[in-house]
C-alpha cells in the first residue's frame, strides 16, 4: 500500500512541487539539518591553549575534543614565567588572579582570544587587547545561582550571629543567646544592581518571606513583587539587609563609604559585598561595625587579594576583630556546578571564535556572526579581518574581494576597532596565499585570519 501524501508544514519551502498521488517525497524546510563544513585555519597548523588558575576540566575536555594542544596549570602565573608561557599560545584561559596588562599582551604574539572563566574582566587591559585584535570572552551567567545562594546563606548567618557563635564554640565557649538574633521573614532586602545575580536573589529572598527592593541605574522589569527605588539613598534607608551586585566601574568604586553607612543605612542593618572589593571602603565598614551602627556584615571580595592560597591575607588586620563579620576568600562562584557551567560556556565561545570567527559574547570587540558554510561549498573561504575603524576600509577590502563572489558579509565596529566576516566563493587553495597577503597589506589591518 502506498504511503499517503502529507501536506507541507508552514516551515516547508514554498517552491516545492506537490507530488503525484501515491508518491512519497523527502521532507525539507527550515528544520532540515544542514551539515556545516569543518573549517581549517590558513597558516596555523595547531591551536595552542594555555589554561591557568585551575580552569574546570569541562573546558579542558572541550578544547581537547577539538584537537587543540592544551596546557593547564592550577595557579596564576606572573612576571617572566607568564611572559614566557604566553608568547606562542593562540588561546589563553584565566580566572581572576592573572593580570593581563598591556606589557603582557605585547609579548603574546600569536594570541587570538582570552577566556575569563569568571564574570569579571577587570584583570585584562581590554583596550590593549582589542588594539592587538585579541577578543576577550567571559561568563556573565553561569555562576549567578551559586552567588545568589551564598547571599541567602550569609543573610541567615548574620541574622542569627552564626559566625560569632561558631568561633566561640571552637574556643570551647558556650554562649546560648537570643538577643539581637532574628528571623529573616518580614525583613527588607535591598539589592544594589539588579542583573543576573540580583534578580535570582530577589526570587529566593521573596520565597523566604522577605520584602525586596532594588536600585539600578537602568529601568528594569522586576521579578515577582520586587520594587525598584529611585535612588541608592532611598534603598539604603529602608533596607534591613543591603547586598551589592555591581561591576567594577569608575562609578562604583568607593560606592559605599562613611556617608552611605553612617548617613543612610539604618542602625542595626547588615551590609553584604559579593561584587567587587573596590565597591566598599574598608575603613568605613570597620567603623560601622565597631561602633555598632551595623549589626553585621559579610564580605567575599577585597580591594587587594592574595594571588594564591595560603596564609597571605595580611592586608586588612583591622577586619579580624570586627564583631559579626563573615569573611570568605572570593568564593561566590566557587561551586562544582558553577565552575563546570563556566567551563562549558567560555570554552564554547572560544571554540566558535577560533573555528568559525563568531565573536558573539566578546566584551571588547564587535559582536558578529555568519551562518555556517555548508559542506558542499568546497572552495568557499571565510575571511576574518580585524582592522582600525577608519574611513575607506570596506572599499579597499571589497576591491580585493572583487575577483570573487562574496556569498555573505557582515561588518561592525566598537570604538577604534572594526571586524569584517566574509565568505568568499570559488577560491582555489592555490590562491589562498595571494588573497591573504593582499588583505594583510591593507594599512588598517590589525589581524587577519582565513578559514577554509
Amino acid at each position: 500500500m502506498a504511503t499517503p501524501y502529507i501536506p507541507p508544514s508552514i516551515h516547508s519551502s514554498s517552491t516545492e512541487e506537490v507530488p503525484e498521488e501515491g508518491m512519497t517525497r523527502a521532507r525539507s524546510g527550515s528544520l532540515t539539518n544542514i551539515k556545516p563544513k569543518v573549517l581549517r585555519p590558513f597558516h596555523t597548523s595547531e591551536v595552542k591553549v594555555l589554561l591557568l588558575e585551575n580552569v574546570n576540566a569541562s573546558a579542558i575536555k572541550a578544547f581537547q575534543k577539538q584537537g587543540y594542544q592544551v596546557e593547564a596549570h592550577t595557579k596564576a602565573l606572573v612576571g617572566d614565567e607568564l611572559l614566557e608561557k604566553i608568547k606562542d599560545v593562540h588561546v589563553l584561559g584565566i580566572r581572576s588572579k592573572t593580570k593581563l596588562t598591556k606589557q603582557v599582551l605585547e609579548a603574546a604574539v600569536n594570541l587570538r582570544a582570552v577566556g575569563c572563566f569568571c564574570i569579571g574582566t577587570n584583570q585584562v587591559d581590554l583596550h590593549a587587547a582589542a588594539n592587538k585584535g585579541i577578543a576577550v570572552f567571559n561568563s556573565p551567567f553561569s555562576n549567578s545561582r551559586s552567588v545568589a545562594e551564598l547571599v541567602i546563606g550569609e543573610i541567615i548567618a548574620l541574622a542569627r550571629q552564626l559566625g560569632d557563635r561558631n568561633t566561640e564554640m571552637h574556643q570551647q565557649v558556650w554562649n546560648k543567646v537570643s538577643a539581637n538574633c532574628f528571623e529573616i521573614r518580614g525583613k527588607v532586602l535591598g539589592i544594589v544592581g539588579y542583573g543576573h545575580i540580583g534578580s535570582q536573589l530577589s526570587v529566593l529572598a521573596e520565597a523566604m518571606g522577605m520584602t525586596v527592593y532594588f536600585y539600578d541605574v537602568l529601568q528594569i522589569m522586576p521579578l515577582g513583587t520586587t520594587k525598584q527605588t529611585e535612588s541608592l539613598e532611598e534603598l539604603l534607608s529602608i533596607s534591613d539587609f543591603v547586598t551589592l551586585h555591581v561591576p567594577e566601574l569608575e562609578d562604583t568604586k568607593n560606592m559605599i563609604g562613611e556617608r552611605e553607612i553612617m548617613g543612610y543605612m539604618k542602625k542595626g542593618a547588615y551590609l553584604l559585598n559579593n561584587a567587587r572589593g573596590t565597591v566598599v571602603q574598608i575603613p568605613a565598614l570597620v567603623q560601622g561595625l565597631k561602633i555598632g551602627h551595623l549589626a553585621g556584615a559579610a564580605i567575599d571580595v577585597y580591594p587587594k587579594e592574595p594571588a594564591s592560597n595560603g596564609k597571605h591575607f595580611t592586608d586588612y588586620p583591622e577586619l579580624l576583630a570586627c564583631p559579626n563579620l563573615i569573611m570568605t576568600p572570593h568564593i561566590g562562584g566557587s561551586t562544582e556546578e558553577a565552575q563546570g557551567m563556566i567551563g562549558i560556556e567560555v570554552s564554547t565561545a572560544l571554540i566558535k571564535y577560533i573555528n568559525q570567527g563568531t565573536s558573539i559574547g566578546a566584551v571588547n570587540f564587535p559582536e558578529i556572526d555568519l551562518r555556517a558554510i555548508r559542506e558542499e561549498e568546497k572552495n568557499t573561504v571565510r575571511v576574518l579581518y580585524i582592522h582600525r575603524n577608519i574611513p575607506g576600509v570596506l572599499k579597499a577590502i571589497n576591491e580585493i574581494f572583487s575577483d570573487h563572489n562574496v556569498e555573505k558579509q557582515y561588518s561592525d565596529s566598537k570604538g577604534d576597532i572594526a571586524y569584517v566576516m566574509a565568505d568568499i566563493a570559488d577560491v582555489p587553495e592555490k590562491e589562498l596565499h595571494k588573497l591573504h597577503s593582499a588583505i594583510l597589506a591593507t594599512p588598517a589591518n590589525i589581524s587577519t585570519r582565513m578559514l577554509y
